[in-house]
C-alpha cells in the first residue's frame, strides 16, 4: 500500500513541477518583454506550488531513506547497523511528530483567511506541514518494522 501511495506522490510532484513552470514563465516574460501583462497572481501561485512539492518531495526522500547520512561509526554488522538505523530514524520520527502536531495548529490558524492575490484559501497551502508529517510516520513505521526483524535476526520479507 505504502508503494501505491509512494508513486501517487512521484506522479503529483512531476505534474507539480510542470505546473510550476506556468506561473514563473509568465513572471519572466511579462518582467522582460511587452508581450503580456505583468500578472502578480503569479508569484503567489508559484510559491504555493514550490511549496508543496518541496514537501510532496521530503515525503519521497522519506520513503526512499534518501536523505544524507554522515557515517561516524565502522560498520557495525547488520544488527548494529539496524540499531543505528533505529535510533536515527527516532530523530526523524520526532520531526515528523512536530509536524503533524505544529502543522495542526498552523492549518487552523490559516482556516478562515485567504490569500491576499489569488485569493486562495491559506489552508490549502498550510496543511501541506501535517500531511508531510504523517506521511513520514507511515514510511517510518514501515521502515521501523524491517530494522526491527533485521535486529532481531529475523529474515525480512521482499
Amino acid at each position: 500500500m505504502t508503494a501505491t501511495y509512494s508513486r501517487l506522490l512521484s506522479s503529483i510532484v512531476v505534474f507539480s513541477v510542470g505546473i510550476l513552470v506556468v506561473p514563473v514563465m509568465l513572471q519572466i516574460v511579462s518582467r522582460y518583454s511587452n508581450l503580456i501583462p505583468s500578472y502578480i497572481w503569479t508569484e503567489e501561485l508559484a510559491r504555493f506550488l514550490f511549496i508543496w512539492t518541496v514537501m510532496i518531495g521530503t515525503i519521497i526522500g522519506v520513503r526512499d531513506s534518501a536523505h544524507f547520512d554522515v557515517d561516524l561509526l565502522p560498520r557495525l554488522g547488520t544488527r548494529g547497523d539496524a540499531f543505528m538505523r533505529i535510533v536515527s530514524k527516532l530523530g526523524v520520527l520526532t520531526i515528523a511528530i512536530v509536524f503533524v502536531t505544529g502543522g495542526i495548529e498552523f492549518t487552523q490558524f490559516a482556516w478562515n483567511r485567504t490569500s491576499e492575490l489569488a485569493e486562495l484559501p491559506l489552508w490549502l497551502i498550510h496543511v501541506a506541514w501535517p500531511i508531510a508529517g504523517a506521511s513520514w510516520i507511515i514510511f517510518l513505521g514501515e521502515q521501523f518494522v524491517d530494522d526491527l526483524r533485521a535486529l532481531f535476526g529475523k529474515t525480512i520479507s521482499p
